[in-house]
């Protein structure tokens, strides 16, 4: 490698208009993954179940066709929402919680690197905040481009 190749691929930085397209076509991947993530924590939970009991009972009779097909459930579920994250940040875009549908696509703000910020549930991109920041220190973007919001460059 020489010296002048960049040894970790460059960060997609976003405008807001390429932000809400990639958001568009991303979100249903999002809603996808959301609710297999979902899924998933029951299946979890019902494996979880069925060892307490085998570890309170001692050994009990393990109907292996119910422990088969949720192992199958959880490794179909593990696989989707694998799939589902590597094409969501494919593009750039960065899930930052999957439980809320929590999504960052990086951008310049005020001549800073900053995220534009949006969850699920949310009709637009409507919020923004610094890389070292987090979700608690979002602040809203000037969507009516009169107000004292920084800039998106």
């Amino acid at each position: 490698m020489s010296e002048h190749e960049p040894n970790q691929e460059e960060q997609r930085i976003f405008t807001l208009t390429e932000a809400e397209r990639t958001l568009r076509e991303i979100e249903p991947l999002l809603v996808e993954a959301v609710a297999c993530r979902r899924k998933l924590g029951e299946a979890e939970e019902q494996v979880s179940q069925i060892a307490s009991r085998i570890m309170l009972v001692g050994g009990m009779l393990v109907n292996t066709e119910l422990t088969s097909r949720l192992r199958g459930e959880r490794e179909r579920l593990t696989t989707t929402i694998r799939e589902a994250l590597e094409g969501i940040e494919a593009t750039g875009c960065v899930v930052k919680d999957l439980d809320t549908g929590l999504l960052d696509f990086p951008a310049r703000i005020e001549g800073q690197e900053a995220y534009l910020c949006w969850r699920l549930g949310e009709d637009r991109i409507r919020f923004w905040h610094r890389q070292d920041e987090g979700f608690a220190g979002r602040e809203p973007l000037d969507l009516g481009g009169a107000s004292s919001a920084p800039p998106i460059q």
